[in-house]
Order: structure tokens, then C-alpha cells, then sequence
């Protein structure tokens, strides 16, 4: 046996077990033992954890230890599943029953989809600013966009109505599941503009791989060049956060409409103005145009609301008179947002006029008939008093 340290402590429990050893099989039974592979869990138990598995990928390792238990009374604890798993290679990519293939896809002609979704870009004076962008699935082009403080529908409109106006008007709009997409507001323009919108499926990303790809490059080639700022910085410059916002949103159109509609793309091997003039060129017709009337309409809000007896609505905390034929009936309020003080009324796709804003006065009955005079009214100074 190789020498011990000087050092180290020996029990007489420990010699004695040597000796033990020693006597019963010689110099190889003091060799320690070699741990022996395998397990002490039934193999049967094993394979049905396996199989549970199997059987519904997205069982976890608890639920699987939950249907052991109540099926036979007994189950491995997780971490012996999930070692297990991995060892048959049930967990993670390779888990998968069949590879998910995604196809290419791309509009054959310019205006056939649009492309939307939002990038969070650089804090300015302190407060952080979202990019709405629009991309045309044929030609890449940047049809809208927009920085804004918020990510609402407010800031979406301010993207997409230029967009619509100078582009004309797409027959499909491909957008994620957030707040500002699945908003009745927005479903309400695309149904009075002839658009189809379309929500991609949640927790798929890979519809939108053009615009994703674009956000890539805005990172990239602008947003790498911009600096966030502090409401400090903009005092020093004399500035307010909207000045601000307004310089970032001239910067960010020069870079897209002298840059990168002009760039080569690697996909298409034209830039996207080229790819979309050519587009039309080959189509034989220009963008379909909407017009001023039609889309103010589109983009007014809409709210739905029960008269009440006093012949009034109610909107973002404000009363509104309306007609009195309308009692009890469920209306449609249409109204910018930025001025509530003109709201139409519609019923039953009809006008009736505009809802007026509604203040309570006093209400002055005709008093009743006097038969007697009385004795003690007030009379003016100077008059004949009985005597």
C-alpha cells in the first residue's frame, strides 16, 4: 500500500477493517471497489417514463413523474427523468418528431402584402422611442415609418396613414399579435380600405423574417450612429423631447429615402426603388390610391354606446347630447381622438348628426296662476299702504 502522510489520522475502526479484508482475500481485497454502471430503478419503470414521453413531447419531467406515480405508485424523482430524457434524447431540438421546414415566399408583384411590426430604438431625453415600420414583401421598400414615445395606436396610425396616402393602399397587411395590431381601431381601417389583415401565429417570428432582416440593418447602419440623449443633453442644445423626436424622424427618412432605397439588396439584386418601379411597370398599372375623404375615414375612431333615457353619451369621461329618437338604442360614435369635440352619430349605418356636448342647467317650471293677492307681498317705496 503507498505511504500516508505523516499527518493524516488513522482510527482503530479503520485499521481493524483492514485487517479484516486483509485476512478474507488478501492484498486485492483492500483495492477500493469499482462503482458498477447501471441502475437500481426497474428498467420496466424506465422505459414507461420513456414512453409517457414519447408519446406527448411536451410532457415535462413532473408531469411524467405525476402519471407514474398514480399508475403504478411509485416514480424516479425529476432529475433522474430529466437525465434520462436527455440520455434518449427526448428534450430540446432532437425531440422533435419532424424537422419544421420553412418555406421562401415573396409577393409577385409590388402592394400584393405589407410587412409591419415595431423596433425598440434609442431613449430620447430619457424616454424611450418605438419605430413603426411598413415593408413591401416584393420590393423591400420602406413604404412607412415612424419613431414615437409610445407603442400604441396612436403612433401605429402616425406610420401607417402617410404610408397609405403616398404608396397607396396594399391589398394585405401581414402584422404580429401585439396591443397596437389586434386593436379594433386598426381592424376598423383595414376593413374600410379593402385591406386583408393578417396576424401572424404567436411565438412564430419567421413570417416576418423580411422586416426582422431590415430591423437588422436599421441597427446596424442608423441606429449605431445615434446616441441616446438625457433630458440634460437636449437642455444644453435647446431642445424638447418633440423637437427631438422630430429631428430623429427627418434623420432616420433621409437615411432610408437617400440610402437605403438606393442600396443593392442581396436577396432580389436590386435596390428596393428599382425592384418596386419595376414592379408596376411589369403590372401594367400604378398603386391603387385612396382618397383624402376616404381616408380620414378610416383612420376616425369608433366606439359603441347605449343611449340613455336623458338622451346622452358618454366618451372618454365627457357627456354628449344626442337625438332623442335614439333612447335606449346602441350608436356609433365615430371621432379623432385629437378632437373630441366633434363626434358623429350613426345608427344603423345612418347619420344623425353630431353629438353636442352636454351641459346641465336649471329648469325654470311656469309658476301657477295667482287668485288672491297677497296681503303681505312687498310693495315698492313710495306706494299707498292700507290703512
Amino acid at each position: 500500500m503507498p505511504a500516508r502522510s505523516a499527518a493524516a489520522h488513522l482510527f482503530r475502526d479503520t485499521l481493524d477493517r483492514w485487517i479484516r479484508r486483509y485476512r478474507a482475500g488478501g492484498f486485492d481485497a483492500l483495492s477500493p471497489s469499482i462503482r458498477q454502471p447501471g441502475s437500481r430503478i426497474d428498467t420496466g419503470v424506465l422505459e414507461l417514463a420513456v414512453a409517457l414521453k414519447r408519446e406527448n413531447p411536451e410532457r415535462t419531467a413532473a408531469q411524467v413523474a405525476r402519471i407514474l406515480r398514480a399508475s403504478s405508485g411509485f416514480s424516479p424523482s425529476e432529475s433522474t427523468l430529466l437525465r434520462l430524457f436527455h440520455r434518449r434524447e427526448l428534450m430540446g431540438p432532437a425531440a422533435a418528431a419532424e424537422p419544421v421546414v420553412f418555406g421562401r415566399f415573396e409577393a409577385a408583384e409590388p402592394n400584393e402584402r405589407w410587412v409591419g411590426d415595431a423596433l425598440h430604438g434609442p431613449r430620447v431625453g430619457g424616454r424611450k422611442t418605438y419605430l413603426f415600420a411598413f415593408l413591401d414583401d416584393h420590393a423591400r421598400l420602406a413604404v412607412g415609418y415612424r419613431f414615437g414615445f409610445a407603442e400604441d395606436t396612436v403612433r401605429l396610425a402616425a406610420a401607417l396613414q402617410p404610408a397609405l396616402a403616398s404608396r397607396g393602399v396594399p391589398a394585405a397587411c401581414y402584422v404580429d399579435n401585439g396591443s397596437a395590431y389586434v386593436d379594433s381601431w386598426l381592424l376598423r381601417a383595414c376593413g374600410k380600405l379593402g385591406i386583408r389583415l393578417i396576424h401572424s401565429t404567436p411565438h412564430r417570428p419567421q413570417g416576418r423574417g423580411k422586416i426582422e432582416r431590415w430591423f437588422r440593418g436599421v441597427r446596424d447602419q442608423f441606429l449605431v450612429e445615434v446616441a441616446d440623449s438625457s433630458a440634460e443633453d437636449l437642455a444644453e442644445r435647446h431642445l424638447t423631447p418633440a423637437a427631438a423626436l422630430l429631428e430623429l424622424n427627418a434623420l432616420f427618412t433621409a437615411w432610408v429615402e437617400s440610402v437605403y432605397h438606393h442600396q443593392t439588396h442581396s436577396e432580389t439584386g436590386q435596390s428596393p426603388l428599382a425592384r418596386w418601379n419595376d414592379g408596376w411597370q411589369r403590372a401594367g398599372h400604378g398603386p391603387v390610391m385612396a382618397s383624402a375623404d376616404a381616408l380620414t375615414e378610416a383612420f376616425l375612431r369608433s366606439e359603441l354606446r347605449t343611449v340613455t333615457k336623458t338622451a346622452t353619451v358618454s366618451l372618454h369621461g365627457n357627456t354628449y347630447q344626442v337625438e332623442a329618437a335614439l333612447v335606449g338604442r346602441k350608436v356609433e360614435l365615430v371621432f379623432s381622438p385629437f378632437n373630441l369635440e366633434v363626434i358623429q352619430v350613426r345608427y344603423r349605418d345612418r347619420s344623425y348628426g353630431q353629438a353636442v356636448p352636454h351641459r346641465i342647467t336649471r329648469h325654470a317650471h311656469p309658476k301657477p296662476a295667482r287668485r288672491h293677492p297677497n296681503p303681505l307681498r312687498r310693495r315698492p317705496p313710495g306706494s299707498p299702504t292700507c290703512s
